[in-house]
C-alpha cells in the first residue's frame, strides 16, 4: 500500500473494528425484504445505524419517506456514498440452502444483494467519517439512503430535487461474481403505465355493445412486438399486465392496465422510443374504440463513467486483492454453482469478456480496459453520474455463474463469503473516498472527465415535470 495514502491502514482498521455491526445490519435488511418504495423497516434500520454512528440526518429526501441523508464532518470536499436496500418481488428464499426453498411462498427476497449494498456503503462512510473526526481533516462524508433502485428511480427524483448539488465525488458498488471496477455504461429507461378504458357488456348476449380494454392491451403488445424490428439494436422493451379487467370471461372487460419498461442506450433515443410506444398504444385504442392514458412512473438516465476515478479504484483493488475465502466458502460456492446451468456460468465470464476458468470464486481482480462497454441493465446511479463524477465497484459476494434476480442470490445473501465480499467492497470505497479528499487534483481530473464525456449536454431528467415519486403506484403488482 506504499503508493497510497499513509492513512489507509487506519481507515481499514476502522472498517475491521465495526464490520460485525454492519454485517448484522445487512442480515437484518435481508430478513425484511421490502420492494421499491415499501422499504419502511429497512430504511428504519439504516436510519438507526446513522444515528448510532453520529451522523446528522435529513429525512424524507425528495419527498420520499424511505430516503435519507446522513452527513458528518465540516468544510472541505463532499464525498457521497450511495446505499440501497430494496428487494425484489417473488424471490423469497432460505439463507444458506442450496436448493430452491422459499421462506414464504410468493414473498419478496434480496435477489440483487441490496441488503449488502447499503450496509457496505454505510460502513465505508462511517470509517471515513471516523477518520476525519480523529484527524481533524476538513471534509464531509454523506451517506445517501436510496430506496427503490429496482424500477422506482429514487435517485433520479433525488437528483431532480437537488440533493447532489454540492457533492464533489459519488461512490457506490454492487454485489457480483467478481471483484473489480464497473467500467460499463447502462441503458436509460422509463417505466410507463398504459391504462385502457372501454365499455362493459354481456359477452354472449350483447357483445356488440362492449368495447374491450383487454383487447386493446393485447393489440398494443402485438404492435410493440412488431416495433422491435424497427428500433435500435441495443434498445429493450418489456411489459407486465397489471390489470386484465377481471376474472369473468363472459364480461367484456371495460378496464385494463399494462406496465412497460422502455430502455435505450442514451436519453435522446429513450425519449424518441417512448413516443413511438405511445403511438402504438393510441393505435390499439383506436382499433378497439377505447381510450388510453399513459403515466410515466419513473425513469433513469444512461450511466456516465469516469476514467480518473475508475483508475484510482482499480489501483486500490489491485493493491488490496480479493478476500481470503476459506474451505467453507469454496464448498458453499461449489454447492451453489452445482444448481446453475453451464450457460449461466459461461454467461458470467462472457459478460466480462474473460476466458472461462474452472473456479467457483474469483482469485483475481477484473483487468482494466479502455473500452467503454454497454451493459444490458439500468440503474438510477446513472442520474447521479450526470451531475457528479461517479465510480462503482464490483464486490465478490456470489459464486461465479450466479445470475442476479434469482433465488441463488438470496440464498448467498447472509453467507460468510458474501460478508467477506461486502467488507472488501467497503474498504475499496472508503479508500477511494480518502483519495478524493486528500487529492484535489483527482477531484479536478474527475470533473474534467465528466464535462468531456457530456460534450456540452446538460442533465435532463427522464421523469416529467410535476411527476412525484410513485410510492402508492409501485405497490401495485
Amino acid at each position: 500500500m506504499s503508493s497510497f495514502s499513509h492513512n489507509l491502514p487506519e481507515v481499514f482498521d476502522r472498517i475491521d473494528q465495526k464490520r460485525e455491526v454492519f454485517l448484522e445490519l445487512s442480515d437484518r435488511v435481508w430478513a425484511t425484504p421490502e420492494t421499491c418504495y415499501m422499504e419502511v423497516q429497512s430504511a428504519a434500520a439504516h436510519r438507526e445505524m446513522l444515528e448510532a454512528q453520529g451522523f446528522r440526518i435529513t429525512d424524507t429526501v425528495a419527498g420520499i419517506p424511505t430516503a435519507m441523508i446522513g452527513e458528518a464532518g465540516e468544510g472541505g470536499p463532499v464525498i457521497a456514498f450511495l446505499g440501497e436496500y430494496d428487494a425484489l418481488a417473488g424471490l423469497s428464499q432460505k439463507a444458506g440452502v442450496t436448493h430452491y426453498e422459499p421462506l414464504v411462498a410468493g414473498a419478496n427476497g434480496h435477489g440483487c444483494g441490496h441488503n449488502l449494498l447499503g450496509s457496505a456503503s454505510l460502513l465505508a462512510a462511517t470509517a471515513l467519517k471516523d477518520w476525519l473526526e480523529a484527524t481533524g481533516t476538513p471534509g464531509r462524508v454523506r451517506y445517501y439512503g436510496c430506496p427503490a433502485e429496482e424500477g422506482g428511480a429514487a435517485k433520479a427524483f433525488m437528483v431532480r430535487a437537488g440533493a447532489f448539488e454540492d457533492v464533489d465525488i459519488a461512490i457506490c458498488w454492487h454485489p457480483s461474481n467478481f471483484a473489480g471496477v464497473q467500467r460499463e455504461t447502462s441503458l436509460a429507461n422509463c417505466r410507463v403505465d398504459f391504462t385502457f378504458t372501454g365499455r362493459a357488456s354481456h359477452a354472449a348476449a350483447s357483445p356488440e355493445l362492449g368495447r374491450s380494454a383487454l383487447d386493446a392491451v393485447e393489440l398494443m403488445n402485438v404492435g410493440v412486438n412488431y416495433l422491435r424490428e424497427h428500433m435500435q439494436q441495443d434498445c429493450r422493451i418489456h411489459y407486465a399486465l397489471l390489470d386484465a379487467g377481471g376474472i369473468s370471461p363472459n364480461v367484456v372487460q371495460a378496464h385494463a392496465k399494462v406496465r412497460y419498461v422502455i430502455r435505450a442506450p442514451e436519453l435522446a433515443g429513450l425519449f424518441s422510443l417512448i413516443e413511438r410506444v405511445k403511438k402504438v398504444a393510441e393505435g390499439a385504442a383506436l382499433m378497439t374504440e377505447t381510450s388510453v392514458e399513459s403515466t410515466i412512473l419513473a425513469g433513469v438516465s444512461n450511466l456516465i463513467v469516469n476514467t480518473p476515478l475508475m483508475e484510482t479504484m482499480q489501483d486500490i483493488w489491485e493493491s488490496l486483492g480479493v478476500p481470503e475465502f476459506d474451505e467453507q466458502d469454496f464448498a458453499f460456492a461449489q454447492s451453489i454453482q452445482s444448481t446453475l446451468s453451464d450457460e449461466d456460468i459461461a454467461a458470467s465470464w462472457a459478460q466480462e469478456r474473460l476466458e472461462q476458468r474452472d473456479i467457483v470464486l474469483p482469485d483475481f481482480i477484473l483487468p482494466r480496459h479502455n473500452e467503454v462497454r454497454q451493459m444490458g441493465g439500468s440503474t438510477d446511479v446513472a442520474d447521479v453520474s450526470w451531475v457528479v463524477p461517479t465510480v462503482q465497484a464490483y464486490g465478490p459476494t456470489l459464486a461465479i455463474g450466479t445470475q442476479l434476480h434469482t433465488w441463488q442470490v438470496v440464498a448467498q445473501g447472509k453467507s460468510p463469503l458474501a460478508h467477506k465480499g461486502m467488507v472488501a467492497a467497503a474498504k475499496v470505497m472508503a479508500a477511494t473516498g480518502l483519495a478524493a479528499i486528500e487529492n484535489p487534483q483527482l477531484r479536478e481530473a474527475a470533473w474534467a472527465d465528466l464535462k468531456r464525456r457530456l460534450k456540452g449536454q446538460s442533465y435532463r431528467s427522464p421523469i416529467p415535470e410535476g411527476a412525484e415519486p410513485p410510492v402508492a403506484a409501485m405497490a401495485v403488482r
